[in-house]
């Protein structure tokens, strides 16, 4: 069985500023030469970071992306910064999640659609919040 490109428990420490074990890939472009949906390439992604209990560290996000958001300093988000992030390619990241619905639901107990549709209230509720 191969491994899946969805969740990736890391194999020695990460670069990542925070005390992970493991990753979640939110959001891959899909490679338009390759007749398998799950054929993928990392030119823009965002990777949801995890520690070893299954928590939510923050995301860290492409090189790309970033130089597409100066509004952000870093590669690696976390707080308001990145349910803004996260708000503003949520389409995106749910049509990517739906590649990998089961393995989603595992984790999130949801499928992507109804998750992410949740998750817009709920991101959009706190960084209003946090602006008043």
């Amino acid at each position: 069985m191969s491994q899946s490109p969805f969740i990736r428990v890391y194999q020695r420490k990460s670069k990542s500023p925070w005390d992970d074990h493991s990753t979640v890939l939110l959001l891959a472009d899909i490679d338009e030469n390759d007749n398998n949906p799950r054929a993928l390439q990392f030119t823009r992604y965002i990777y949801l970071h995890r520690d070893i209990k299954g928590q939510h560290l923050g995301i860290s996000i492409s090189k790309s992306l970033l130089e597409e958001h100066a509004e952000f300093d870093t590669q690696y988000l976390m707080g308001l910064e990145m349910m803004m992030l996260l708000l503003m390619y949520k389409d995106d990241i749910s049509a990517f999640c739906e590649l990998f619905t089961a393995e989603f639901q595992q984790i999130f107990g949801l499928p992507p659609s109804l998750y992410f549709d949740a998750a817009e209230q709920f991101w959009a509720e706190q960084i209003i919040e946090a602006e008043a």
